[in-house]
């Protein structure tokens, strides 16, 4: 019954979701994957035009596939960051990415969760980051991804009797398009985090679609309400 269930990724056109679409797809998932831009040409699956920042059109998208077909594995992957320090923060920035990164998520698990009940069986994982550690420049963002922690943690507990995970991802510094908008390359800041990267290089979406593939699988089901950091080591003692 698990195998046969779609994974529905959200976000996944380019950069990490795209990774996660090709593994998924690579670990013989049929992959449905919710955007507002046409994907890569080497993103696999179906794609299905949507704004997610927009709930009333995200729930009619998702009332449609979980009507269709019993959907096992979700990726809450979509977000924004919109970088300005605490003095330059404005509310309805605010707003946008709490909306995006959070209101997203919690749409798509009140979507699929009823077809994973069913099944006793499900897979979720969210797509995190480091900056819940406190970055610079991301009072939105790291709120908006210390809420998918928080949420993390409870949707584990409410779920696991009915069979389901619930995990987060927390990419560190990973080579996206989203990454270097938001971080100049000749930004003293930005050359510091290279450096102080354990491992000596940066990540690739396909380290972080490999970790979501760990959790997503159905030999992963002691383990829930987790957060793993794939970041070569940065978020070890370090939080800048």
């Amino acid at each position: 019954m698990a195998a046969a269930g779609l994974a529905l990724v959200t976000g996944g056109s380019r950069n990490i979701g795209a990774a996660i679409c090709r593994r998924l797809h690579a670990d013989g998932h049929e992959v449905v994957n919710l955007d507002r831009i046409a994907p890569e040409a080497s993103a696999p699956g179906r794609w299905i035009e949507v704004d997610l920042s927009d709930a009333e059109a995200t729930g009619r998208v998702l009332a449609r596939i979980v009507a269709e077909q019993t959907v096992l594995r979700l990726v809450n992957n979509v977000g924004m960051i919109r970088p300005a320090s605490l003095d330059k923060t404005r509310l309805e920035d605010f707003s946008a990415v709490m909306s995006l990164n959070v209101r997203t998520a919690i749409q798509c698990v009140q979507a699929v969760a009823p077809g994973m009940r069913q099944a006793h069986f499900g897979r979720i994982v969210s797509i995190s980051s480091r900056a819940v550690l406190g970055k610079e420049l991301r009072t939105s963002y790291s709120a908006s991804k210390a809420a998918i922690h928080g949420l993390t943690r409870t949707w584990a507990l409410e779920l696991a009797r009915d069979g389901i995970t619930v995990n987060a991802v927390a990419p560190g510094t990973i080579d996206t398009s989203l990454f270097h908008e938001a971080n100049p390359p000749d930004d003293p800041r930005t050359q510091a985090i290279f450096k102080a990267i354990p491992v000596g290089r940066i990540g690739t979406p396909t380290d972080v679609a490999h970790a979501v593939s760990f959790f997503l699988d159905e030999r992963s089901s002691f383990i829930t309400g987790q957060a793993l950091f794939v970041c070569g080591g940065l978020t070890v003692g370090l939080t800048q």
